[in-house]
């Protein structure tokens, strides 16, 4: 044991301090009254040092009344523990924390002295913030010896050092004196240069669980990943939150950008080990030019505020600084052109179509014939020729459709954990999320499969008390809420990294999946696939004629349209509803808020990088449809518009990308380029008919017996009642016995619904023209169910 031992040996206690230089050392005792506190105040006393006591929980009180040169603490300082215990190991943590949560005590000499240290006890210690252990049946001389050495070496934290020993973090005062030496540099010096500041989303939450170092930690995980992608940053720094500081001189904006979202890429694809646990990261990045900035802590709090932007939408884009963030990161500029003129504009977009689609090209015609141009005379061949080209690709969608590639009978490994990620935004869904929950809790699965919602919602409601109660009763249930969520990709980025499933399924609030669907998931997705989206099926079809129009609908995409051009184009396309993908892919590539139809952008952004996609009809998830007209307009619009988006940010770029093969390039220019020219080439008719009319002096003077006209006509007509028929060959059970509906959606679509989606098409051309991006929700009801046969 610690005790005394008065001789006048050489190399006794008192001899040692005799020897030591320096004036007597006050040492401040953490530990309740009791025996072993008695025995170590009584040893340090004996080797010389000037002894003071605190009792837990006063420690801070009492170094503000006399501040000690070193701290010594007993591993149980409340006396309760058995020495070796659990509970004695903890009460040392407890200690620790203490002291260094003082201000007086972050850079003091801190001694444990444990009854009985084992190796794992004392690495916790050193790691909580202890400078040494030393076992209480130690010789005096050696604590003496210990103490002496901690006060020659004085502790200093690592933000007081110029860099981080390990890691070569600057400490962030340090930080901000390079910053503000660089930006003392002329600007014809610097040549551009940007400061980025990088966040986690899951800060707050790891800190909660794992404490205040995984602050640290964090910075030099996030630290190490920059260093592995080489050259792009080559100065880095912390703060005290746990924010990562990037340097970047002498790089243009467009270089930065790229650097920082490849680092963005690479955190989130990476597990990472903080405080012993494996977990995934979101990065959040805010970034602003050093051009026109003069001081480097004001540059440093924009660029947060940008971070604070990029926490909102967790897409893992770098967001870039701008004005109106300040202190208002939930707030965007005010434009008065949309907040006035806008609207109008979009209201009168049919007007705009007809003006565009008809009035200007007839009016084109007529002038090019007075120059001696018969341009609306060729024009009416491309028109001819148009109509037959795309009911060409749908005849042979279909065909194709007949022998797609079917799911693999056996999974290539073993079913690993999965999860399941519904989000909602829970005012639409309140009266059918409780049904969808419950509908997930029955599926059958041979492994752990946990079901997170994440949801968003603008004030408490009741039907989050009945989630809570199920989630309660049944563990696999996960409640997250999205706090400031405006999106479905937002709440699938805060989903992803909560995950602990090795794939996710992505499921809107109104999907019941069929019970095997994670299973039948698995087989393609252990088969070299990293993305398979399943057969979304109607349920809802006797609620109304739109219902029951889109059921039919519905069928000629997910059984016929997307299988056919899988097989077709040699590619899958679509994974955000009954879609299933490998959880790190999913990870890396997010879903982006901005995107009106955000899956299919993650969906084409990770085709760009090598993914590979299947679909399969046989992969059930059946949801609700819209039940009246004007819901239905929404929808289509919101997907016509989304659609849109995707294809002028991904065509060129994938035309031009080496990944893609010639065959998938002629798919995805079929897929992103000719579907949008579709709904304008329709319109042609009109202005090519009154042209003609008015060059032959009048519509009776027409001859409309042209017999290639007459052909082309008939085989355009004719890919409708095919599509139909290949709908019902191919359909669900509960479904193809619907024939009647089989009949009604083939009229219909003839007569009126091919040209309301050509409408909806061309008005939201025009609104992404004039930047309405309005999100319209898709209202959830409950309804009559179409019952499976």
């Amino acid at each position: 044991m610690l005790t005394s031992h008065h001789d006048n040996r050489q190399g006794s206690p008192t001899a040692l301090l005799d020897d030591a230089t320096g004036p007597t050392t006050h040492v401040l005792v953490v530990g309740a009254p009791g025996p072993r506190l008695e025995r170590l105040t009584r040893t340090l006393r004996a080797t010389g040092h000037d002894v003071t006591h605190a009792p837990p929980g006063e420690v801070d009180r009492r170094m503000g009344h006399a501040h000690p040169d070193a701290i010594v603490a007993l591993d149980d300082p409340y006396g309760y523990a058995a020495p070796g215990t659990a509970a004695d190991h903890e009460t040392g943590l407890e200690v620790i924390r203490e002291v260094r949560t003082a201000p007086a005590g972050r850079a003091l000499p801190l001694l444990m002295v444990t009854a009985t240290p084992g190796p794992a006890e004392v690495v916790d210690m050193l790691r909580q913030g202890a400078d040494d252990c030393i076992p209480e049946a130690s010789d005096p001389v050696e604590l003496s010896a210990r103490i002496e050495a901690k006060l020659r070496r004085v502790p200093v934290p690592v933000e007081n050092l110029l860099r981080d020993p390990r890691t070569g973090l600057y400490s962030q005062p340090h930080f901000l004196d390079e910053l503000d030496r660089e930006l003392r540099r002329p600007e014809a010096a610097r040549h551009g240069g940007v400061l980025a500041v990088v966040g986690i989303a899951e800060m707050a939450a790891l800190e909660a669980r794992l404490g205040p170092r995984v602050r640290r930690e964090v910075a030099e995980r996030l630290a190490g990943v920059a260093e592995q992608l080489g050259s792009f940053c080559d100065r880095l720094g912390r703060d005290d939150d746990g924010h990562l500081l990037m340097l970047l001189p002498g790089v243009d904006e467009e270089t930065a950008h790229r650097g920082l979202t490849k680092f963005a890429a690479a955190v989130a694809g990476t597990r990472f080990i903080v405080a012993d646990e494996n977990v995934r990261l979101t990065p959040a990045i805010g970034w602003l030019p050093l051009t026109g900035c003069t001081d480097g802590t004001q540059a440093t709090a924009q660029a947060l505020d940008a971070v604070q932007e990029a926490l909102r939408h967790r897409d893992l884009r770098p967001v870039r600084y701008a004005p109106w963030m300040r202190g208002t990161p939930h707030r965007h500029r005010r434009q008065p052109l949309g907040a006035l003129i806008r609207p109008a504009l979009s209201a009168l977009s049919p007007v705009l179509a007809l003006l565009l689609g008809v009035a200007v090209p007839f009016v084109l015609y007529q002038q090019a014939y007075t120059l001696g141009w018969d341009l609306g005379s060729a024009m009416y061949w491309v028109v001819v020729g148009g109509l037959v080209l795309s009911a060409l690709l749908i005849v042979l969608e279909c065909l194709f459709s007949l022998d797609a590639t079917a799911r693999p009978a056996e999974p290539g490994a073993p079913y690993p954990p999965a999860s399941a990620v519904i989000a909602a935004y829970l005012p639409n869904e309140a009266a059918t999320i409780v049904d969808t929950v419950e509908s997930f809790l029955r599926l059958d699965y041979p492994n752990e499969l946990e079901i997170v919602l994440a949801y968003n919602t603008p004030h408490p409601l009741p039907v989050e008390d009945t989630l809570r109660e199920i989630a309660v009763r049944d563990p696999r249930l996960v409640l997250l809420p999205v706090a400031g969520s405006t999106s479905k990709a937002q709440n699938i980025n805060a989903a992803v990294t909560r995950v602990r499933g090795e794939f996710v399924g992505i499921f809107d609030a109104d999907h019941h999946p069929a019970p095997t669907a994670f299973k039948d998931a698995w087989h393609w997705l252990s088969n070299g696939h990293d993305v398979v989206q399943g057969h979304c099926v109607i349920r809802n079809g006797e609620s109304s004629r739109v219902a029951e129009l889109v059921a039919v609908e519905f069928e000629a995409i997910y059984a016929v349209s997307h299988p056919g051009r899988t097989r077709l184009y040699g590619f899958g396309v679509f994974g955000g509803s009954n879609g299933f993908w490998r959880t790190d892919l999913l990870a890396r590539t997010r879903m982006h808020g901005s995107m009106l139809t955000e899956d299919i952008d993650s969906t084409l952004r990770a085709l760009g990088e090598g993914a590979r996609f299947a679909v399969d009809r046989t992969l059930i998830s059946r949801e609700l449809a819209p039940t009246t007209l004007k819901a239905l307009w929404n929808q289509r619009s919101r997907w016509a518009q989304g659609w849109l988006q995707v294809s002028l940010k991904h065509l060129w770029r994938g035309l031009s990308s080496p990944v893609f093969t010639a065959r998938q390039k002629l798919g995805l220019f079929v897929l992103l380029g000719w579907r949008e020219v579709q709904p304008w080439l329709t319109l042609q008719i009109l202005p090519i008919l009154l042209y003609s009319a008015w060059k032959a002096g009048g519509f009776t003077h027409l001859d409309w017996a042209v017999p290639v006209c007459v052909l082309a006509v008939l085989f355009t007509l004719a890919a409708g009642p095919v599509q139909a028929l290949f709908a019902w060959r191919l359909a669900v059970p509960e479904l193809r016995s619907r024939r009647g509906w089989f009949w009604s959606y083939f009229l219909v679509s003839t007569v009126f619904y091919s040209h309301f989606k050509n409408m909806v098409a061309r008005q939201a051309h025009l609104k992404e023209a004039l930047g309405d991006r309005q999100w319209r929700v898709t209202p959830r009801a409950a309804a009559k169910a179409v019952a499976p046969r």
